[in-house]
């Protein structure tokens, strides 16, 4: 355990003056390449003064089972005092003025935009023969979404969340149509928020009604079969002033019933004596069940609760309530339910269990588990379609239900395959096929012949012959294998001096897979390596090993990404001022504790909307979810390695910190601002090197869906404009 206050100065010895630095260069000289900048570049970069915005403190000391932790910025998870917004507009001066002194900027600017502009496709929902998909031509805030039936000679548009919003930061974040595709629920998000406000379209009239349901939020909507409404979830209406910060609890299940107002919705079922569990409803594609996936945080484990829609009056039944593993709907035939579980299978399998006859020992396996681990599965026509993992890349395989006969299904080369969706009596499904180097093509699938074809494949005015994708391993700490992809020019020269990107996540069983980025082009133009961990925590390799990366082994995923950033300087990929970390969310927590453990390691750390105080990030909005995957301080024994670890509480007065750019929006209820805000002024006042410590807070953004393409754009050109300058790059 760490001592207490080591990671903070005294409460107010921070603020009484304006703290300057002195920018003699942006990474370490005695580590920089000779010539990386000229004689007058460095003099202009020492003649630089970078002065921060005063930060206040606070005398606030928390006691934590017997160890006193200072919180002396405590006042900045107020995200909307006016104290607060103060300090934002300083800060983002403060960035700005420095950003607009790299002169890349407005030229990735540039060509960001150039890249952008390119059509993008992807089908969002199918209904009989009718097919719903959004559509970019490039350059849009948001995409549109069109339908196209069998009687139209042109796609038509059916929703175009541009005309929503002046700035194009109001998204759709939700969408469903009706089984008989009369109507359509549709949810928005404003800037960025987890908020979702459902909505309803007739697509005879493509007008809305005036349904309007709030407050709802991780939950989409499940029509009744006949079209007469839906089942959604909501929470409780926050407090006011809190709706972005507010603890989100008691999250219940209603229906809707069309052209009614919110009020009189019926309540389908709620559990207020488990106020953190959550709800997603499904409808069964014959319509005859509900489903109920009843999850707590966001723990791997689960709960599947059924109800038999042909009575108004039929109980919730608790099909699967030992919350012992987890029960991933894959389909339905008749009362016969397929589940994918990881139930005495940490790589998952695929099990029936028939509703009449529910106990354990009439359950039947109907794939078993394999060597590679099994992601995603769908049935459709008889048939599943299993997707597995094998080092992070897409193996399909599909097998039918009445002979058991399994096969390969051919991709494109090495990288993700999604999609596979629809209902069971579907006669055509559309995939999608990505990798570092291919953009997402769709391809639609016949499902009596088996036979694909092009749906939509992109165009973009790049040559991305040249480069390549490379499997590389490195040793962990304690000795396990961890990959990464590796993304660079073919002839890349192993000198040390190539500029690297090294990205990871690590956490909540997610899976990092090879997939196309525009934005990522840009980096690889300006000579840049991108490499993409697999770290523990993840779920490459199946549940274990993503237990392996969580409560009181986090460090094991640290320890992962150092070996990664340790193994690209070894074989001469790069070198320590060369390195840039990156990451968001949880990836940024991973960024926030590396650079805190061995900040000689990096040239430049880049964490975006991290979780940073690991004490207090379950009393925000969603965060007490997370203690599944990570533990609480309220445990006293967890206390200890969560202290241990924290980014916030393990920054050093007076150690050199690699240039750091912290990233967030202030409307993210999510991880809550107050995580970056705070981070940021400790690291400010913790600084004792030459490098820059800054953060750029976006005041239209969230966690980061909905993002406009301007946003993205800029958000963009301001990561690398300061990548190329923190890390020397010459373009």
């Amino acid at each position: 355990m760490s001592q207490p206050n080591a990671s903070f100065p005294p409460a107010g010895r921070i603020g009484a003056a304006a703290m300057v630095v002195t920018l003699a260069a942006c990474s370490n000289p005695a580590t920089s390449p000779e010539g990386a900048m000229t004689g007058a570049e460095r003099s202009a970069a020492g003649a630089m003064k970078l002065i921060y915005p005063v930060t206040r403190t606070v005398d606030q000391v928390d006691d934590y089972h017997g160890t006193k932790v200072a919180d002396p910025y405590r006042w900045l998870e107020s995200t909307d005092s006016p104290e607060t917004k103060e300090w934002i507009a300083a800060q983002n001066r403060l960035t700005e003025s420095w950003l607009a002194t790299v002169p890349e900027r407005a030229r990735l600017a540039k060509r960001l935009t150039e890249l952008f502009a390119y059509e993008r496709r992807n089908v969002v929902a199918k209904v009989g023969s009718t097919l719903f998909f959004a559509r970019n031509p490039g350059l849009a805030a948001q995409s549109v979404i069109w339908r196209q039936g069998p009687g139209d000679t042109e796609p038509v548009i059916v929703l175009d969340p541009n005309t929503l919003s002046s700035d194009g930061t109001v998204s759709i974040s939700g969408f469903e149509p009706s089984d008989d595709g009369r109507w359509l629920a549709y949810s928005t998000s404003d800037g960025g928020s987890d908020w979702r406000t459902w909505h309803v379209r007739d697509l005879t009239t493509m007008q809305d009604t005036a349904d309007v349901l709030r407050w709802s939020k991780f939950a989409g909507a499940a029509w009744a079969h006949d079209g007469s409404g839906f089942y959604y979830c909501r929470f409780p209406e926050p407090a006011a002033g809190e709706v972005l910060e507010q603890a989100n609890f008691d999250q219940t299940v209603w229906f809707h019933r069309l052209g009614e107002p919110q009020e009189k919705d019926t309540l389908v079922y709620a559990r207020p004596d488990q106020p953190e569990w959550g709800f997603q409803p499904l409808v069964t594609d014959d319509g005859r069940f509900l489903v109920l996936n009843v999850s707590h945080g966001t723990d791997r484990r689960n709960r599947v609760y059924v109800k038999d829609l042909a009575s108004a009056d039929s109980p919730m039944i608790k099909l699967l309530d030992d919350f012992d593993a987890s029960y991933d709907w894959v389909g339905s035939i008749g009362g016969t339910f397929y589940f994918r579980t990881d139930l005495d299978a940490p790589r998952g399998r695929v099990i029936a269990i028939d509703f009449d006859r529910p106990a354990r020992d009439q359950w039947r396996e109907v794939v078993a588990t394999a060597a590679d681990s099994l992601g995603a599965v769908s049935l459709l026509h008889g048939t599943l379609f299993l997707n597995y993992l094998q080092d992070g890349s897409t193996r399909i395989r599909m097998q039918r239900l009445a002979d058991g006969a399994a096969s390969d299904f051919a991709l494109p080369g090495i990288g993700t395959a999604g999609g596979f969706g629809g209902k069971s009596t579907d006669t055509e499904t559309f995939w999608t096929f990505t990798s570092f180097t291919s953009p997402t093509t769709v391809y639609r699938l016949d499902l009596d012949t088996m036979q694909s074809t092009v749906w939509f494949r992109p165009e973009i005015a790049f040559d991305l012959s040249p480069y390549e994708t490379r499997l590389v391993r490195a040793t962990s700490k304690d000795g396990t294998q961890v990959p990464m992809h590796v993304t660079c020019r073919k002839d890349v020269v192993l000198d040390g001096s190539q500029p690297t990107l090294l990205y990871g996540y690590g956490g909540f069983n997610i899976s990092l897979t090879p997939a196309f980025s525009t934005q990522r082009l840009a980096w690889l133009e300006m000579g840049g390596v991108f490499v993409q961990a697999m770290l523990r925590g993840g779920a490459e390799y199946g549940e274990e090993w993503h237990s392996a990366g969580m409560f009181g082994r986090k460090q094991n995923v640290f320890d992962d990404f150092i070996a990664c950033a340790e193994q690209l300087i070894t074989a001469k990929y790069t070198s320590p001022s060369k390195l840039a970390i990156f990451g968001g969310s949880n990836g940024g927590l991973l960024v926030g504790a590396c650079m805190a453990q061995r900040p000689e390691l990096f040239g430049a750390a880049i964490p975006a909307v991290g979780v940073l105080d690991m004490l207090r990030f379950h009393l925000f909005t969603i965060g007490r979810a997370w203690t599944s995957e990570y533990g609480c301080a309220d445990d006293a024994a967890q206390f200890p390695f969560l202290h241990a670890y924290s980014p916030l509480h393990n920054l050093k007065v007076g150690a050199h910190y690699p240039a750091t750019l912290v990233m967030t929006g202030d409307h993210d209820d999510r991880v809550v601002p107050g995580h970056s805000f705070k981070f940021a002024a400790a690291l400010q006042a913790a600084q004792g090197g030459p490098a820059p410590t800054l953060i750029r807070i976006d005041t239209r953004a969230g966690h980061g869906a909905g993002k406009s393409t301007q946003q993205q754009i800029e958000e963009q050109a301001d990561l690398y404009a300061f990548l190329a300058k923190a890390l020397r790059i010459r373009t």
